[in-house]
């Protein structure tokens, strides 16, 4: 699985040989400082740069690309290095962007030779910055981890290089920038786009134009991968790798007879043979006013596919609000303990205890404070007025599984061929502003599953509930979640399995019953629960031994290879000791090889189970069917207040989405 870090996470690597990909808005330097123990790099021998691309266990790209790669090997690095830093900068005098705030995020991801990603992570937050620190590989107790740093400088290469402890920071930043500017030179530009008559007029005089220049044998082909990996904001929100194209093909074929001999380098390329086109880039923002910001526009984030692009955005979103009320809090608490501390040393003086001068220091500390408070609530104003124009902007602009049930686009809902990069399970909002909603992602396929709670102790809004109404709220919800599945996997990729013990929840499992996109009648008594779990635990086992063996063909034909997905309804009621073990069995292994758990239930009813059952609650994500702020981001851990799904009132979206899924099966003779 594809970790995706956000600043400061660390993850484990796997192996030592390794490949890293780094996609940009616009061209970018890239490079690598080797460091000792104490992170000191020691001398200009240390930094791999376009001027001297190569090192010991170390390459990288010999100009500046909007995409890169660089080979990392870990055992051939000098013994002396325990930390590799990846830098990017903005090349200088390219009439590019000056900062990377005026351009995409840039993207990096670590990778086998084979281009199987083991981490991601987007450098968001960049803004007056012209370098900045990608990423460390770093050595820790004989293993080697890679962190994601995202450290930006302003002062440039020489401010990072400098803070790396290099001496002749500066002296070396100019000959990388002059090494850069010497490749640009050597370059040859692309041709011009041919016209449709000319694409029909084959020219027989003349010389050829040459190809661009290579980047070199790091340089990055223009391909790029499907859903897996973002949040956060998420998480959150973590990437796939973009890898935007950053050079023209070449143009130049074989002459035909009586042409002029090309003069440039010759093209072997296939004449007739095009490579396709990358995606077309987000549109444009409509130029903004003098003292205006950017009009936002949907999508405007990296990615390959639009889907991707939005994914990136709603997690930068996500991030961006909580690192704006992080500093308005932060201002807040400031200006309090500001205003206690002028206090103290005012009043510590007995004299001004009595008379005017205690008043006038009271008066002139909350003045202060007051002042401080309202520059912070002006500024967090201006950041969540410019996150409300971008929200208002994505909110239309989502696909189906990104959107919410009052989206139209679940009226013209089709069942996709392909899995969508990510699903919403819902909104997300902060006090200060309860109406900005940010959605709730989630990666596809599912890495863990999913507990509705059901109990009265889950938030205020649940305790002041009657507890029948709480548990079919939160069947409801768990319903809206499986056809939310249903609706968003390839027909006959996804099958739904339900356990409910006591029939209590036939009301709410109507629709899913009714449409008929049940694997079977939903498993009622003793019996019905050790059936499905028995056949759900077999098929877990037989997947592991076959990915295990390396046997995949050998699987029993009647075996279902698809995703599937139990729901249980008000655990552990009907479960014995045997039937609890295969669930927890199934929530722990299941998701690896396709088999996902969305469990309705209140932690007070299984408490006769005592510590046995922590790991199971620990392993799901908890959510509620009523508003609960028990969320928290992986940035500064603010307390998000979740809002579960719900569909508009007197709306028939959910069964026009369910009778959609049954065509589809129909259609594929599922």
């Amino acid at each position: 699985m594809t970790a995706e870090l956000v600043r400061g996470q660390n993850h484990t690597l796997p192996q030592t040989r390794l490949e890293i990909r780094i996609s940009a808005g616009s061209p970018v330097v890239a490079g690598a400082t080797l460091a000792d123990e104490s992170g000191t790099v020691r001398g200009p021998e240390w930094v791999a740069h376009p001027g001297a691309h190569r090192l010991p266990g170390l390459e990288v790209s010999r100009q500046a690309a909007a995409g890169h790669r660089l080979a990392v090997d870990l055992e051939a690095l000098p013994g002396a290095v325990h930390r590799v830093t990846v830098l990017l900068a903005l090349p200088v005098g390219t009439g590019g962007p000056a900062r990377f705030g005026a351009t995409a995020a840039p993207f990096a991801a670590v990778t086998g030779l084979d281009g199987t990603e083991i981490a991601t992570f987007t450098l968001t937050g960049l803004d007056a910055e012209t370098a900045v620190n990608a990423l460390e590989l770093y050595r820790r107790q004989g293993a080697w981890k890679v962190r994601a740093v995202g450290q930006g400088y302003a002062t440039g290469l020489a401010g990072m290089l400098t803070d790396q402890g290099l001496p002749g920071a500066a002296e070396l930043a100019a000959t990388i920038q002059e090494a850069v500017a010497r490749s640009l030179a050597r370059s040859v530009a692309p041709p011009p786009p041919r016209t449709p008559e000319a694409d029909r007029v084959r020219q027989t005089s003349g010389p050829q134009a040459p190809p661009p220049a290579s980047s070199g044998p790091t340089a990055p082909s223009a391909t790029g991968t499907g859903p897996g990996t973002g949040s956060g904001p998420g998480t959150g929100p973590a990437a796939t790798d973009p890898a935007l194209p950053t050079a023209a093909a070449p143009t130049s074929g074989t002459p035909t007879p009586g042409a002029a001999a090309p003069t440039g380098p010759i093209n072997y390329a296939h004449p007739r043979r095009r490579p396709s086109a990358p995606p077309a880039p987000p549109p444009a923002p409509e130029p903004a006013q003098p003292g205006q910001a950017p009009q936002p526009v949907a999508g405007d984030a990296t990615g390959w596919s639009m889907d991707e692009r939005l994914y990136n955005q709603i997690w930068g979103m996500f991030e961006d609000l909580a690192r704006a009320v992080a500093a308005y809090r932060s201002a807040v608490d400031f200006a309090e303990s500001r205003m206690g501390q002028e206090l103290d040393r005012a009043l510590s003086d007995p004299r001004n205890r009595i008379g005017g001068a205690g008043d006038r220091a009271r008066e002139e500390a909350r003045a202060k404070r007051d002042e401080l408070t309202a520059r912070a609530r002006e500024a967090l104003d201006r950041d969540l007025g410019q996150l409300a124009a971008e929200a208002a902007v994505v909110e239309p602009a989502l696909p189906a599984a990104y959107a919410g049930w009052d989206n139209p686009v679940w009226h013209a809902h089709r069942i996709p061929m392909e899995l969508p990069m990510a699903l919403r399970l819902g909104d997300l909002h902060l006090p200060e502003r309860a109406d900005l909603r940010i959605p709730l992602l989630v990666r596809l396929p599912l890495e863990r599953g999913i507990w509705v709670d059901s109990g009265r102790t889950a938030s205020e809004a649940a305790a002041l509930m009657d507890g029948d109404r709480l548990r079919r709220l939160a069947m409801e919800t768990a319903v809206l979640h499986a056809a939310r599945l249903l609706s968003v996997y390839p027909p006959g990729e996804f099958s739904v399995h339900v356990i409910d013990p006591a029939g209590a929840a036939a009301g709410p499992l109507a629709p899913l019953v009714d449409a008929g996109v049940l694997a079977g009648p939903p498993a009622a008594g003793a019996q019905g629960v050790a059936s499905v779990l028995a056949h759900l635990t077999r098929r877990v086992d037989l997947v592991q031994m076959a990915v295990r063996a390396g046997a995949a063909d050998s699987l029993p034909p009647d075996l279902d290879t698809g995703e599937q997905l139990l729901v249980v309804n008000d655990f552990p009621h009907g479960f014995d000791d045997r039937a609890v073990t295969q669930l927890r069995y199934l929530a722990d292994e299941g998701p690896a090889v396709g088999v996902h758990l969305l469990m309705v239930a209140d932690r007070e009813d299984a408490s006769a189970y005592g510590p046995v059952l922590d790991p199971l609650w620990r392993s799901l994500l908890r959510i509620t069917p009523v508003a609960d702020n028990h969320l928290a981001d992986p940035w500064v851990g603010h307390a998000w207040t979740y809002e579960p799904p719900v569909v508009p009132p007197g709306s028939r979206v959910l069964e026009q989405v369910l009778a959609a899924v049954t065509t589809a099966r129909r259609a594929a003779g599922r």
